[in-house]
């Protein structure tokens, strides 16, 4: 049982919990702050005896939070942010500022780095740092700033700004269209390979072949043929090389449309429910690092959107999306 205190713990005793909370290992935590495994066990130990809690249960696979410890993680958290914040990111002349983002790697791939030099531009104080993973990011154990996630929004206890919405549509290398000069998109799709994307980020809201197909009236094709690739990125890549037609969110495939690696098949989309936001709690939110990337971001979808809005053209009986 925790007993009252009459001061705050030592700044050091704080920090190695949060440290060794995040990494969920002394020795990880040892790294990060340029001690011994040993201290940082120490101080844990002190700052436990201090509050009169078992703020971990040690065990051989490393370290497991406590009830004790899980309740006092999110407010260290937040104090050290708020420290950083007021010490670091806002004084002026200060060293160089790091933004640390957590996206999917297809949308990372596909998106958010073909576009991330014109931020480094704008915003030279900043180096960012990106974490691309499915895993969604935990604000009060990971070192993240913002996390651009990809679901239906209302992340509890996070502030969630809707950034683009999505809709899927299918594409293909322009040689395999010019191969098929007569064909409409109907008998393209039956003479092609389909290419199917069984990444872990796909949603139940996303059509797959066979829901496609039959949004857009297309009859009698086999959707169950052709390969399958477990990352988004793969399908498009197989796509841009010629081994079929795959099924592509509009804002993974804007770069490939607008160079004619890819292009769009007929005017048919599905818009999906999922859509991609940009996340943060909510007390980092006048960060100055998390305020430039917000303004960024923000104008490069408008941009995005202006980009999609190109007219659709007919080239050898299949409408294809044209991209200036």
């Amino acid at each position: 049982m925790s007993r009252p205190i009459r001061r705050l713990p030592s700044l050091n005793a704080l920090r190695a919990f949060w440290a060794a909370a995040r990494h969920g290992s002394f020795v990880a935590a040892a790294e990060e702050l340029h001690v011994t495994a040993s201290a940082v066990s120490l101080q844990v130990r002190q700052l436990e005896d201090e509050l009169g809690q078992k703020l971990f249960d040690r065990t051989p696979r490393g370290l497991s939070l406590t009830a004790d410890g899980a309740a006092i993680l999110p407010g260290v958290s937040d104090a050290f942010a708020r420290l950083q914040a007021t010490l670091i990111d806002e004084q002026p002349g200060s060293d160089q500022q790091i933004l640390t983002l957590s996206v999917a790697p297809s949308f990372a791939t596909k998106w958010l780095l073909p576009r991330l030099d014109s931020f480094c531009q704008r915003y030279p104080d900043f180096d960012v740092r990106v974490i691309a993973t499915h895993d969604l990011t935990d604000f009060a154990k990971e070192n993240v700033d913002l996390a651009i996630r990809y679901g239906r929004g209302g992340y509890t206890g996070l502030a969630s700004e809707l950034l683009m919405r999505e809709s899927v549509f299918p594409v293909c290398a322009p040689r395999l269209v010019e191969t098929h000069a007569d064909a409409d998109v109907a008998q393209l799709l039956r003479a092609l390979p389909l290419l199917h994307d069984d990444s872990p980020d796909q949603d139940e809201t996303c059509p797959d072949w066979k829901s496609w197909l039959k949004a857009a009236g297309l009859r009698d094709i086999d959707a169950q043929r052709g390969s399958r690739f477990n990352q988004s990125i793969f399908a498009l890549e197989a796509a841009a090389s010629g081994l079929g037609v795959a099924l592509a969110k509009s804002s993974l495939v804007q770069q490939d449309l607008a160079t004619r690696r890819l292009v769009r098949l007929g005017h048919d989309d599905v818009p999906i429910e999922f859509a991609y936001f940009l996340v943060y709690p909510p007390e980092r939110g006048k960060r100055s690092a998390i305020n430039a990337f917000r303004n960024w971001i923000q104008g490069e979808i408008d941009a995005h959107r202006g980009a999609l809005k190109q007219p659709t053209a007919h080239h050898q009986g299949i409408l294809l999306a044209t991209q200036s």
